[in-house]
């Protein structure tokens, strides 16, 4: 199995999804994936800007929020995804909107996969996994919950220490996972991942960009030998000066 990289992309607009995906194109051509989050603070939504992303690309995946859609809604919802010319994506809970007008339901992620797999057995849908807020063991049984209720496979919180990502992979052995890496280049955006999603940093951590595409280029040595997938988030930071001699 060939290692897999999928760049996560911001949909701030269709001309910047354009100019994202002729970067990768001219810089990153072996990066033939990506993955898109559904941002409320923009009008771009997720399945569009993966549908203006498939035709010069083999994978790209819309990051569905559960709360948004009932479950009853899910052969709507997988035939959107089919009418855009689209068969997979991630399965996310979604945080609160701060627009307490928008409509949200208590459909969990377990619950929408399950929902979308009875319709279109077909689909692949990703859950997350996400290693610090609950615990590994909470995380694990719920981990379990969304295999069988139909997931292919996993995205990961972002990591920053290799030795952890190590751990998890060899607790995760039979199943898919894209493990993610985010740069971190202040002291402000480490304490964002500290306190809003519990992530934790070695001590050997720098906030630089230096640090930051040396792990990278540690973690795709890593992946490279073991077969491993792996997502990167270029956030604050522009793709070809993070990724740049790094990715083909």
């Amino acid at each position: 199995m060939k290692t897999t990289i999928s760049i996560e992309l911001v949909p701030r607009s269709e001309s910047s999804i354009v100019a994202d995906l002729e970067t990768i194109g001219q810089s990153f051509s072996s990066a033939r994936m990506v993955n898109i989050p559904d941002l409320l603070r923009f009008d771009l939504r997720s399945w569009d800007a993966c549908a203006m992303a498939i035709s010069g690309l083999d994978r790209a995946l819309p990051h569905l929020r559960a709360m948004d859609f009932p479950a009853k809604a899910a052969g709507e919802l997988a035939a959107r995804l089919r009418g855009l010319g689209l068969c997979e994506a991630l399965i996310v809970r979604g945080d609160s909107p701060q627009d307490l007008a928008r409509p949200v339901h208590s459909t969990t992620s377990t619950e929408l996969i399950r929902a979308l797999k009875e319709v279109d057995p077909d689909l692949r849908l990703y859950a997350v996994f996400d290693p610090y807020r609950r615990g590994l063991a909470a995380e694990l049984d719920e981990v379990k919950e969304k295999i069988e209720a139909g997931a292919v496979g996993l995205f990961t919180q972002p990591f920053f220490d290799r030795r952890f990502m190590q751990v998890c992979a060899e607790i995760l052995p039979d199943v898919e996972v894209f493990w993610g890496l985010a740069p971190v280049l202040t002291a402000g955006n480490r304490r964002y991942w500290e306190v809003k999603n519990q992530a934790f940093f070695p001590a050997h951590f720098e906030a630089t960009l230096a640090w930051n595409r040396g792990f990278a280029a540690s973690v795709i040595e890593w992946a490279t030998e073991n077969e491993e997938h792996l997502y990167f988030m270029p956030i604050r930071v522009g793709l070809r000066e993070y990724l740049g001699g790094l990715i083909e």
